[in-house]
């Protein structure tokens, strides 16, 4: 499964989840500036949507990686035949902190959502995780996922 990741290059990399997927084979990186990203056939995980499920397998996944505020905005620029898709209820090992905006109910760091995606889709990516600082949290506070 290919994985896109659609990325705030506001964002700065010392803070993201998502630095050690950098190269890994079959996750490519797109800056959303001003023009517009065709991102293919794909799932895109976000809050919305019914739930991910084993049947949305054969399908590439988007992720939009920036500020819970910024998503609707760098939505609007991309282009593709997404389905919406939210990962069930999981908990989060990273330590959130925001004082602008609060972080939604089943808000994940970027990294734990694309590990879970695979997992649930029935194609597991653990090297995903193998560079996450708090992958060990994660899964003990998901064993769900370690099936």
């Amino acid at each position: 499964m290919d994985i896109l990741i659609a990325h705030d290059p506001r964002e700065p990399r010392n803070k993201c989840s998502l630095t050690a997927l950098r190269g890994l084979h079959g996750v490519e990186f797109v800056p959303v500036r001003r023009e517009r990203i065709d991102a293919g056939r794909r799932i895109w995980l976000d809050l919305d949507g019914d739930e991910l499920s084993p049947a949305d397998a054969g399908r590439g996944l988007l992720l939009i990686d920036c500020t819970w505020r910024r998503v609707p905005a760098l939505a609007k620029l991309i282009d593709g035949d997404l389905v919406r898709r939210r990962l069930p209820k999981l908990v989060t090992a990273y330590p959130r902190r925001s004082k602008l905006v609060p972080d939604p109910d089943g808000g994940l760091a970027s990294v734990e959502a694309l590990f879970a995606a695979t997992v649930v889709m029935g194609e597991p990516r653990p090297e995903l995780l193998a560079g996450y600082h708090w992958s060990r949290e994660f899964l003990a506070a998901n064993p769900q996922l370690l099936r």
